[in-house]
């Protein structure tokens, strides 16, 4: 049970309610899976109003998730497949992921669409949280993460895992905006040491775009500003204990710190997680950091949190948590709100 619990755990942040979708339909050569979650999430944290008055706040974050996954056999050990997933929040809808392709037993899976990049399995190894997700991990280049007009490949082979993708131009990234036709790609490769509790993991990204300041507006109209990202993993899992960490350097072209013209910027980051596991239980926490710097040697830091929460899971449908993050900022810097904790209750019901 506990070792079930801690791969529940770490696969939270990617897990849409998959493992537990139910199959409703099927016949020798076809099969429908129906899955999501409905999640109840209060996050109480500062919030400025209309007026620029700071408070706390409690603020309704709730969202569902509903999935279909279907697969149907076109040769001998070779499937089609379709995949779509929607998120309902208060806000409006949005959809996670659209993509179909086929599934070879021996060579790997191939899809076009709205699907990951080659870099999330990599950030998984520390975006491990009930509510808070990685603070690095969360910064991938657009071709690295969720988005449309990606051809992505997949390959398993024993304890190797292999991922490329390549994301053509005028893509959509996760958030629901235009990646400003960047296009490029990235490539990733997860190792699992057998019978050591030892996971490996390395990958690359690099995209070519327009150039935007913090407040989203385009300095540069050359769509060949580029970006680059290394990421380096490793994570031991030992009977309850889980440990894992990650090092994220990148380059971009982009606007300068302190200058006015765009100039090269170096960004490095890491991040530390560890999870525990007692009874029903998961107990998570994480570190992480990262900073950027230009060639002026201007310094700007983009993150430094930890963050700690507790799960309990009632079974494999239902669990309840409790998350707290400690905002690390300067808020003389970077404003109080942006400096801020957060605290968040939620209960989640996978299907």
């Amino acid at each position: 049970m506990n070792k079930h619990l801690i791969a529940l755990a770490v696969a939270a942040a990617t897990l849409s309610g998959a493992a537990s979708a139910a199959q409703v339909y099927s016949d020798d050569s076809s099969s429908l899976a129906i899955g999501g979650r409905v999640e109840a999430r209060g996050l109480l944290s500062e919030q400025k109003d209309s007026n620029g008055k700071v408070s706390d706040e409690v603020t309704d974050i709730s969202r569902a998730r509903v999935n279909i996954d279907a697969k149907t056999q076109i040769a001998d050990g070779v499937q089609g497949l379709g995949f779509v997933e929607q998120e309902i929040t208060s806000e409006g809808n949005d959809t996670r992921y659209v993509y179909a392709g086929v599934n070879s037993d021996q060579y790997g899976q191939l899809v076009y669409g709205k699907a990951d990049g080659s870099l999330g399995m990599l950030t998984d190894f520390t975006d491990i949280m009930a509510y808070a997700g990685s603070v690095v991990g969360g910064t991938k280049l657009a071709v690295a993460d969720r988005t449309t007009n990606n051809l992505a490949y997949t390959g398993n082979f024993g304890d190797l895992t292999f991922k490329a993708n390549y994301v053509f131009g005028g893509a959509i990234d996760q958030g629901g905006q235009k990646v400003d036709d960047a296009h490029g790609f990235s490539t990733g490769v997860k190792y699992n040491v057998a019978d050591t509790g030892l996971a490996l993991g390395a990958g690359y990204g690099e995209q070519r775009g327009q150039i935007k300041d913090k407040n989203g507006k385009i300095i540069s109209d050359s769509h060949n500003a580029r970006a680059e990202q290394t990421f380096a993993v490793a994570s031991y899992t030992m009977g309850d204990l889980y440990f894992g960490g990650l090092y994220k350097y990148g380059r971009r072209d982009a606007a300068s710190l302190t200058a006015a013209t765009p100039t090269l910027v170096d960004t490095q980051g890491y991040e530390f997680a560890a999870a525990y596991t007692v009874g029903k239980a998961v107990f998570t926490t994480t570190y992480g950091f990262m900073k950027d710097e230009d060639a002026h040697n201007a310094y700007d830091e983009l993150a430094n949190a930890v963050a700690i929460d507790g799960t309990y899971y009632f079974n494999s449908n239902f669990r309840t948590y409790a998350s707290y993050t400690f905002n690390m900022l300067d808020k003389n810097k970077v404003g109080k709100v942006a400096a801020s904790d957060q605290f968040v209750l939620g209960a989640r019901y996978d299907f």
